[in-house]
């Protein structure tokens, strides 16, 4: 079995069984959705499995190496690998997605283009993880953005055009970046090729890292996102229903924060030496303002959009850490984030389903009525608000020690991080637990209570909650669970980062101030 494909496979085969869905004898929708979750389950069964008896997690390197040529005379090759970054990021995509089938239970609208467009996207994006081809990747990153655009456009809200007309304005524009970066680094010296690792083994001049660096990290800010460029996600969650919803927060954000570590810091490692300082200020102001942002917000989604990007400044200060712990703690933040933003949404949409409203003006103690709803959301929200015995606590607490202990930065500048990144830390149970009181607690709202009828959760949602709750409550008590998968390939990756930087090359213990070597040596 070694030589199997199963990268390959895990790939095709949602993405061909999402052909077959226009054949399928079906009249209301019920035999393509559950078509389309047992193919979901049992390509996750398969990743889980390939993980299971393939996956050294000793082992740093790439694992499950495939490769095929595919145009050979542009050297495109079809190239697929995990290693610690990308297998987690591979089953996470396989577990959101497949529980996002099931959220879309309720979908009746054009159910077979519905989940044709998300069993399409089901391989798309673990594509997207497992490429180690850099043109496929850009084909493949391009090529996962039409799901999510047809899904915003044709079962949005009431502003959904718009919405999705900016989400693929800002993604494409910025896939432009990834397009003139992997040509140039191709055709960068003596030597053609697209091969991830021949790309990131060249010797690139310290200007032209710079620029390449810019330019990739113009592209992935649009999808993290970081700000300036995160308006597109707001809009886009505000008219998305809950299994996009699941998906782009659980999946899609991390697709940026995947490939700033794979390409902008193991690729380009001088240049990041110089953009680090960047990345942490970057950081910071997404944590601050998303956070405040998020206070003003009325509109549920737009106030859990605005916490998820608030959330992913973790992820960003992490990659610019320089120590094995930042980094793990970024990796970790990733994975959390996708799980508790995944039941975050859900519980969105379960409760609009309900109240048909999305203002918290027009909600107020429906905590009577949704005992089961109140419960799952006081317990998601206590996982995003980072409560100790949950992911998101780990993976935050490791971010800050991390940072705290790197000695790529002046203790001033530290200090003055570390105590910014404290008050995101404060201001998101403010106003996470603002939001559940506004829902859940005080008198009934006569005029909500008179004209819906408050259901609570039915099974099907509470298994959704509780498969994400599983996880979360796992990793935040054994975090070793998860930091074992990627532990051996951050730890090679920070030290090719430290060597970048001669003041951390040749020093373990802490340095003084964070040294550069000097543009143009």
């Amino acid at each position: 079995m070694a030589n199997f494909p199963w990268l390959t496979t895990i790939i095709l085969l949602p993405i061909a069984a999402s052909l077959l869905i226009p054949f399928l004898p079906d009249k209301d929708g019920k035999t393509v959705r559950w078509y389309s979750l047992v193919v979901g389950l049992i390509d996750f069964a398969l990743i889980v499995w390939a993980f299971y008896s393939q996956y050294d997690l000793a082992n740093p390197n790439l694992q499950l190496v495939e490769s095929y040529s595919w145009v050979p005379q542009l050297d495109l090759n079809w190239s697929v690998g995990v290693d610690g970054l990308s297998m987690p990021l591979v089953i996470l995509t396989g577990f959101i997605t497949t529980l996002a089938m099931l959220a879309a239970w309720p979908v009746t609208l054009k159910p077979r283009l519905f989940y044709f467009l998300m069993l399409a996207m089901y391989g798309g994006q673990i594509a997207v993880f497992a490429v180690q081809d850099m043109l496929l990747f850009f084909l493949v990153w391009e090529l996962e953005l039409i799901p999510v655009y047809l899904l915003l456009a044709i079962w949005g809200g009431k502003k959904r055009q718009y919405a999705a007309t900016k989400f693929i304005l800002y993604t494409a524009g910025g896939s432009l970046f990834i397009l003139v970066a992997a040509l140039t680094m191709a055709f960068y010296g003596d030597t053609v090729t697209f091969d991830m690792r021949a790309i990131a083994a060249k010797d690139y001049a310290l200007n032209f890292q710079l620029w390449v660096y810019a330019a990739l990290l113009i592209a992935y800010a649009v999808k993290l996102p970081i700000f300036p460029l995160h308006t597109w996600l707001p809009d886009a969650h505000g008219e998305a229903t809950a299994p996009v919803h699941m998906l782009l927060a659980g999946i899609l954000l991390k697709m940026g924060g995947y490939a700033l570590i794979r390409m902008n810091a193991g690729m380009l490692p001088d240049a990041h030496a110089y953009f680090a300082p960047v990345l942490v200020i970057l950081g910071v102001v997404n944590i601050i303002y998303a956070a405040l942002t998020s206070f003003a917000q009325r509109n549920l989604k737009r106030k859990i959009a605005y916490s998820s990007i608030s959330h992913m400044g973790f992820v960003v200060i992490g990659i610019a850490s320089f120590t094995d712990l930042g980094l793990n703690g970024a990796m970790l933040q990733m994975i959390s984030h996708g799980m508790i933003g995944a039941s975050l949404f859900f519980l969105v949409g379960a409760t609009y389903d309900r109240t048909h409203t999305l203002m918290l003006d027009e909600m107020g103690g429906v905590g009577q009525k949704m005992q089961k709803m109140f419960a799952m959301w006081t317990t998601c929200s206590m996982a995003s608000l980072a409560l100790p015995g949950m992911s998101g606590f780990v993976a935050e607490l490791m971010v800050f020690v991390g940072f705290s202990n790197s000695d790529a930065y002046s203790p001033t500048f530290k200090i003055i991080v570390v105590f910014l990144m404290a008050v995101g830390v404060i201001l998101t149970p403010i106003y996470l637990l603002s939001m559940l009181r506004e829902i859940f607690y005080g008198p009934e709202n006569k005029e909500l209570v008179s004209h819906e009828v408050l259901v609570d959760a039915e099974p099907r949602e509470v298994f959704i909650i509780a498969c994400l709750l599983v996880p979360i409550i796992g990793i935040g008590l054994y975090p070793k669970i998860l930091t074992q998968v990627y532990d051996a390939t951050t730890i090679q990756l920070t030290e090719r980062l430290r060597d970048s930087v001669p003041t951390l090359a040749t020093q373990k213990a802490s340095t003084l101030s964070f040294r550069a070597p000097a543009i143009g040596n």
